[in-house]
């Protein structure tokens, strides 16, 4: 229950909205700058997706070592990741450790929802309001609210009939949940579901593993780091932060397919696939231009599954034959394909036969009725658009985000949108987000924001937003660049194809030199913003526009 507070009734330089990796570091910035801040989220504590995401096997996909903050020194030094690929509570504990060490929590009201944000034209400030009844003024509203951070609600006939509990993988329960000797149905066998039904069928009496569409997954090899690891970090750690610093957050890695012969690649494809994790994906630099390339690093994967799983008919089915590998994210497993073995595991195909209803018993398909003690729905994130879409902003002329958006999200840079004067985005659409390394991709939006608002302060200049003509170019660069590669071919969440209703537009940026692209239209003056020394004179620029 949430604690009972007086509503804040307040008027600062900024708001932020999410305390995850991004608005944590936000807060810390802005503080740097001399700056009021006022935080919001609707969490009981700071970790953003780590804080709701506790379903049983959840952990990074991206090695702890680098999954980690690069801006402070100080806490790379301190904190001591135990394993390769840290799990939940380990990855939400350094999160807390950060926000402790540097007194961010005190930036934030926890369990508190917000409901609006509205531009003041007349006063050049945007007005925050939430469910606990605030109301805040600020010159900048920026929105650090994750880009998988709305769970889908699954959409089937008769789920309030069900009987048995219910959990959603998004947000699982912070007590902990026993499945033992319970029959568990698991919907879904995207990332969430993949790493949860191997950590469920340790306890559970058996488990039904409900598939429409089956997923690429490669084994992440994970384990303890040990001393010589670190030591090994430590020695390269100048090279990968520059490396971080210079990124182009584009897709190429390893040697084209055409240069190497079928026994390199091969050779190539085995390497990778034992040392474990997503940079599989790196084995070929034309992976994900060139189909055939692509063919053959799915087909090993496909041979491996065959490999693993015992009965033909079960590996057969778990083959993903409806996209490109690495088109829609790959998984990250941990005994994933072994576990279709163990005799409390059964594979149930929706294509054969989908689902009709959830019943009080549990869940009925067109074939037969699977009686259940608990239904995990891993049915994903309306991803990237759906926190910022579930809350009501307007901008210029009460204009809301949402009909901005109707047609997909557009955005300069994945920092701002047209229409929507000093409001910013962290990891945005538009920009790479959800195809890099999520903390260091929030870390550069951080610092570019931070800059860009000293700049501000700096040229006595108190309105700043993207320009039409400059978002619609930036958007139609990042239309390019998917259209560059296999992307577009997997009815992904990339796409919002997993949201009913929801525009089909590719939102991630893949075309690469992003970190360059940002500091050079910082270096040029802002390029491609507008930005006045008044907001009356920002209001007339637009009219004359």
């Amino acid at each position: 229950m949430s604690q009972v507070r007086a509503p804040i009734v307040a008027e600062v330089d900024a708001v932020v909205v999410g305390a995850g990796f991004g608005g944590l570091y936000m807060v810390h910035r802005l503080r740097e700058l001399g700056l009021s801040i006022q935080g919001f989220d609707a969490a009981g504590g700071v970790g953003g997706t780590w804080y709701w995401n506790r379903y049983p096997g959840a952990r990074c996909d991206i090695p702890s070592l680098f999954y980690s903050y690069t801006w402070s020194a100080e806490v790379q030094q301190e904190w001591r990741w135990s394993e390769k690929y840290a799990a939940q509570p380990e990855i939400l504990a350094y999160a807390e450790f950060v926000a402790e060490k540097y007194d961010l929590k005190r930036a934030f009201a926890f369990e508190t929802k917000v409901k609006s944000a509205v531009w003041d034209e007349a006063t050049g400030r945007w007005t925050v309001t939430t469910d606990r009844g605030d109301r805040v003024r600020a010159r900048f509203c920026i929105m650090a609210t994750g880009c998988l951070s709305m769970p889908r609600a699954p959409d089937l006939p008769g789920q309030g009939t069900f009987q048995g509990s219910t959990f959603h993988t998004g947000k699982w329960p912070h007590e902990p949940v026993s499945f033992a000797g319970q029959t568990v149905a698991v919907i879904g066998t995207g990332s969430s579901a993949i790493q949860s039904i191997t950590e469920i069928a340790k306890d559970a009496g058996h488990v039904y593993v409900l598939q429409r569409t089956p997923n690429f997954s490669v084994p992440a090899r994970n384990g303890p780091l040990r001393d010589k690891e670190y030591a090994a970090f430590w020695e390269q750690y100048p090279a990968y932060r520059q490396m971080v610093l210079e990124g182009t957050a584009g897709i190429a890695g390893g040697s084209p397919f055409r240069s190497l012969t079928t026994e390199q690649q091969r050779a190539r494809f085995e390497e990778l696939w034992n040392i474990g994790g997503a940079g599989y994906l790196g084995a070929l630099a034309d992976l994900l231009t060139n189909p055939i390339a692509n063919d053959a690093a799915a087909n090993f994967v496909r041979e491996k599954i065959r490999e693993t799983v015992k009965d033909p008919e079960v590996a057969e089915a778990l083959l993903p034959d409806d996209h490109p590998i690495g088109a829609k994210r790959i998984c990250v497993d941990t005994g994933y394909y072994e576990v279709f073995n163990q005799d409390n595991v059964t594979l149930v195909n929706l294509r054969k036969a989908p689902i009709e209803a959830i019943t009080p018993a549990g869940v009925r398909t067109t074939a037969q009725e699977y009686s259940v003690d608990a239904i995990v729905y891993a049915t994903g994130f309306d991803a990237m658009t759906g926190a910022l879409l579930n809350i009501d902003i307007r901008g210029r002329g009460g204009v809301s985000l949402a009909e901005a958006w109707g047609d997909g999200p557009k955005t300069y840079l994945g920092l701002q949108v047209a229409g929507f004067p000093n409001f910013f985005t962290v990891a945005g659409p538009g920009s790479p987000s959800v195809l890099s390394n999520m903390i260091s991709s929030c870390e550069q939006h951080v610092d570019w924001i931070s800059d860009c608002l000293a700049w501000l302060d700096a040229n006595g200049v108190e309105v700043i937003e993207a320009d039409p003509q400059a978002q619609e170019d930036w958007v139609r660069k990042v239309n390019e660049a998917a259209d560059k590669t296999l992307f577009p071919k997997a009815n992904s969440w990339y796409i919002g194809a997993n949201i009913p209703g929801k525009p089909r537009v590719f939102m991630p940026y893949v075309g690469g030199h992003y970190r360059q692209i940002c500091n050079q239209v910082a270096a040029e003056g802002y390029r491609g913003f507008r930005h006045s020394a008044s907001t009356v004179g920002a209001t007339q620029a637009k009219a004359r526009a």
